[in-house]
């Protein structure tokens, strides 16, 4: 299972990096920032999300390529906000040095605002050829990366430092910051590659779930993980003053809770008769992943 797991994986990624390698870049400082941390490596767990809900449903994940590349501009875009001194300030990002340590800040903010808005010109590619399906993922990915989505999400973070947060308030975070964009991802393979709304909604379900498993899983990698694999400082959470699933919870029970939501997302598949081990075989790799 999990050999045919790593073949997905990587067909999904070849398919992510060659449509990625097509931009057409400048030679223009922005470009150069932009590309930069775009084509810098990383998981691409967001655009592989909506390969695989499409596939999920029935659909040919290679027709909704555009759709899906725009979900890793605005991960991209966030992560270059992210990294500024005036968010969490660090100056590594997938073992290299962030944006703004390289281009500056001007040049950080800019790439971040490009990637983003050159996002849903993607999302708008004519080649997709299914207009009331597109604009309908229009506007759940605006909503998803907007005030009440991930940018809401990092407000809320931002204002909980040097806070004792609640289960409830940092869950409410998360939901936010982390998890209202790969909801959106898993939601547009399914609305593009024809699902059914029953299809859209266990596909709902599903990264409701992965999306806490995922922080989880970042809050307890943050304690026992190493700069080195991270690509990322390590112990930034404890030197902002955030509360974690792990400093609310401890360590063990952190773990417990990351595979309660693993085991959670598992059980929202239980409608697809098929196409959906990837997407199982995907929480798992979610909740044992080292980086």
């Amino acid at each position: 299972m999990r050999a045919v797991f790593n073949e997905t994986f990587q067909r999904y990624l070849s398919m992510i990096e060659e449509h990625l390698a097509q931009i057409p870049w400048g030679k223009d400082t922005l470009s150069e920032s932009m590309s930069y941390s775009l084509v810098g490596g990383g998981k691409r767990i967001r655009p592989v999300l909506a390969l695989a809900a499409a596939e999920a449903v029935g659909g040919n994940p290679e027709k909704i390529l555009p759709a899906a590349i725009a979900l890793e501009l605005i991960h991209t875009y966030s992560l270059i906000h992210d990294d500024l001194p005036a968010m969490d300030n660090d100056d590594y990002r997938r073992g290299r040095l962030s944006n703004h340590k390289v281009f500056g800040e001007a040049n950080a903010i800019l790439a971040g605002d490009g990637l983003l808005t050159y996002a849903f010109e993607f999302l708008a590619d004519p080649i997709l050829g299914q207009p009331e399906k597109q604009l309908r993922v229009i506007r759940e990915v605006a909503a998803a990366a907007g005030k009440n989505g991930m940018v809401g999400g990092q407000v809320l973070d931002i204002a909980g430092e040097e806070k004792k947060l609640s289960l409830t308030e940092i869950e409410e975070i998360h939901k936010a910051k982390t998890g209202a964009l790969l909801i959106a991802s898993a939601r547009l393979g399914g609305i593009l590659a024809g699902g059914s709304e029953e299809q859209i909604e266990a596909l709902t379900n599903y990264a409701q779930a992965l999306g806490l498993a995922f922080q989880i899983k970042d809050d307890i990698l943050d304690v026992i993980g190493d700069s080195e694999t991270l690509g990322k400082p390590a112990g930034s959470d404890l030197r902002q003053g955030k509360s974690t699933y792990v400093s609310l919870l401890g360590l063990e029970e952190a773990k417990h809770q990351l595979h309660a939501q693993t085991q959670r997302a598992q059980s929202a598949l239980k409608l697809f008769e098929r196409n959906f081990s990837f997407l199982s075989e995907l929480a798992v790799y979610i909740e044992q992943r080292q980086h």
